[in-house]
């Protein structure tokens, strides 16, 4: 069992409740047709600008003063279109630090979470944190080791389970993460 300072713990509950509005918008739009809102929710999530492969996806929440933007990626199994994963990458509340949320389709096994490899480079496992009625969140803060592997890789893998023997490889695309990200800023 892992135990997180108490600091770390008001901060990652801070952050996950400060963002979760630009997540929940990004995720709505995400299970829309064609990825985009319709009628008057066009404006969560509308893309702002697309960098190859990641969009750049922006919206006033409410309630909020500024516009929020992040990094979408939409993926599925090659050999199972019903699996399909969200990849988000967004600015802390803060402004100090970037979150990864994966959002995985219900019927994932939660206790064996959310394995990631770049390059071939194993970079462990995100444990789910929540599931909505659109699919289960697995989330980490962005340390700078990581966003280094991001903007440098060429192709990521997203592990999920169905069962505990059967992990299912998603491909993420990097094309276009870098410049992506530095839009972030």
């Amino acid at each position: 069992m892992v135990l997180l300072h108490p600091k770390l713990v008001r901060f990652r509950r801070a952050v996950r409740r400060a963002a979760l509005p630009v997540f929940l918008a990004l995720v709505a739009a995400a299970l829309t047709p064609a990825g985009f809102a319709t009628g008057p929710a066009m404006a969560q999530g509308m893309v702002r600008k697309t960098f190859e492969d990641w969009q750049l996806r922006c919206e006033t929440p409410a309630g909020a003063k500024a516009e929020q933007c992040a990094l979408v990626q939409y993926l599925a199994a090659e050999d199972r279109p019903n699996l399909t994963l969200v990849v988000i990458v967004l600015k802390t509340a803060d402004n100090r630090g970037y979150l990864l949320r994966v959002v995985a389709p219900l019927g994932v096994l939660l206790p064996s979470g959310l394995g990631l490899k770049i390059d071939q480079t194993d970079i462990g496992r995100a444990g789910f944190v929540r599931c909505l009625t659109t699919g289960c969140v697995a989330e980490v803060v962005m340390d700078d080791g990581l966003i280094r592997q991001f903007k440098s890789g060429t192709q990521a893998t997203f592990i999920v389970f169905q069962t505990p023997e059967e992990g299912v490889g998603i491909p993420l695309s990097m094309k276009g993460f870098a410049a992506g990200f530095d839009s972030l800023k």
